[in-house]
């Protein structure tokens, strides 16, 4: 068993692992910071881009362990002064809902998207997966919220908007983009009917300039939204075995903040994603996917109505295409997990895979395809996904209990790892980089309530 001793010095910790009566030299550590204190709520990061544009602020949501559907507010703290600011807090509020949630600020404006349930919740019309719009505000006109996504839950469904619930919105680079992972409140009904699952997860993206207009129904479900928005990637109930056909699709955010370079040289909007396939045997395994994204998202494909229909999805628009990268699947130690990023430049995607010894650790692939490069030789479990900082040249995880950038540069650092926190201190979750690169903010559980907490990078191994 290990047992830490720690000292402070300076304002910073340090730690020595004891065993059996034997110590490590101790390792001068950063001195992260906790910005948040309050015991009555927790401070969710949720993996998202939650730093605002001049790095000075996080973004997060107050859920409790009861979940989202109980979320009252949606909060930024100052990473200097640990300010807080209540930026959003739903009217009409109960057990039901509305919920809101999972919040992410824009690149370069002051806007922040984020989960919201029905505005009048009840015992029907309550928060759920399938029941939730992407909402905006802009700090500079408080006290206004705004619809990103139309929802149209009545036939005829209308181009644009969605019926169903969208969930984990990303800014693309430029502003102009927003990807969210999605559940269909229709084919959930209809699955319900015939006895079968029909909540299948999977992701769409929202384009900013084409306003959606729906038909209002009576119960208040349907709504308006300022953004054109369709799905992007085909599920299916039952994938055949051995087949690329994916039952879900997740884990997703864009590749690079402008596309990713094709063979061609042509740039290509796309976002990376776990997709579940089966294999031979029909057993379930996740598989890294990217799919890529034509610029008009308005033209139909011949497979179907992008709105989809009553006993149908929502189809993907014509020039849509989903691509397998990794085959795990026949390996000893099949899947990948967390959620794929991509550098900055979009040459390379991020995931977790295990090793030869069944260690899970941090590869890299190409958008293209390819061969996957592993990152990380650990001798323990990475514990969660890797994330890039602003220059492409270092990502960040957890791993036995602590922060770590490792170097992703093509040099000798390539893979070296610098470890961040103190392990004693508890497990970090939900890293992300501010804009400038200096800071990395995390969540830990603080005597059951997660708190923020920061921690500078000088750009040093």
């Amino acid at each position: 068993m290990r047992r830490f001793a720690l000292v402070l010095v300076s304002g910073v910790v340090a730690f020595a692992v004891l065993a059996g009566g034997c110590s490590r030299k101790a390792m001068k550590l950063p001195p992260e910071r906790q910005l948040t204190f309050d015991t009555r709520v927790n401070h969710d990061l949720d993996n998202n881009d939650n730093f605002s544009p001049d790095s000075k602020w996080l973004v997060y949501d107050t859920r409790n362990p009861n979940g989202i559907a109980v979320t009252r507010s949606i909060q930024k703290v100052n990473v200097e002064t640990g300010e807080i600011v209540t930026l959003y807090s739903p009217a009409d509020t109960n057990q039901y809902g509305p919920g809101v949630g999972a919040a992410s600020y824009h690149p370069f404006e002051p806007e922040v998207v984020f989960i919201h349930g029905p505005l009048h919740p009840s015992k029907r019309l309550s928060y759920q997966f399938w029941r939730r719009t992407g909402a905006m505000i802009d700090e500079r006109q408080p006290g206004k919220i705004f619809w990103l996504d139309a929802r149209d839950v009545t036939p005829p469904f209308t181009p644009g908007a969605l019926r169903g619930g969208t969930h984990r919105h990303e800014w693309s680079g430029d502003g102009n983009w927003i990807g969210f992972t999605y559940n269909d409140q229709i084919m959930k009904r209809l699955g319900d009917r015939l006895g079968k699952d029909l909540n299948l997860r999977t992701i769409g993206v929202a384009k900013a300039g084409h306003p959606v207009r729906v038909d209002h129904d009576a119960a208040g479900e349907n709504r308006d939204g300022l953004w054109f928005s369709v799905l992007v990637v085909k599920v299916v109930p039952d994938p055949a075995p051995g087949s690329d056909e994916i039952s879900r699709a997740s884990g997703d955010s864009w590749v690079g903040e402008h596309g990713f370079r094709k063979p061609d040289g042509t740039l290509q909007c796309a976002r990376g994603f776990i997709g579940k396939v089966r294999d031979a045997r029909g057993e379930p395994v996740d598989e890294v996917f990217v799919v890529d994204i034509p610029e008009d998202i308005e033209t139909p494909s011949p497979e179907g109505p992008l709105e989809g229909t009553e006993t149908t999805f929502p189809t993907p628009p014509l020039g849509c295409k989903q691509r397998r990268l990794t085959h795990t699947a026949e390996t000893r130690f099949p899947g990948c997990r967390g959620n794929v990023r991509s550098a900055p430049d979009g040459s390379r995607l991020s995931y977790l895979a295990r090793d030869s010894l069944g260690v899970w650790q941090v590869f890299l692939i190409s958008p293209n395809g390819g061969t996957p490069e592993q990152l990380t030789h650990g001798r323990v479990n990475v514990q969660s996904e890797a994330r890039w900082d602003p220059t492409g040249r270092w990502v960040a995880f957890a791993r036995n209990n602590a922060v770590v950038v490792a170097s992703v540069r093509r040099d000798d650092s390539f893979g070296k790892t610098r470890v961040l926190t103190d392990p004693a201190l508890g497990t970090p979750s939900n890293l992300v980089w501010s804009r400038d690169g200096k800071l990395i903010a995390f969540n830990r559980d603080v005597d059951g309530v997660q708190q923020i907490f920061v921690v500078p990078f000088d750009g040093k191994l």
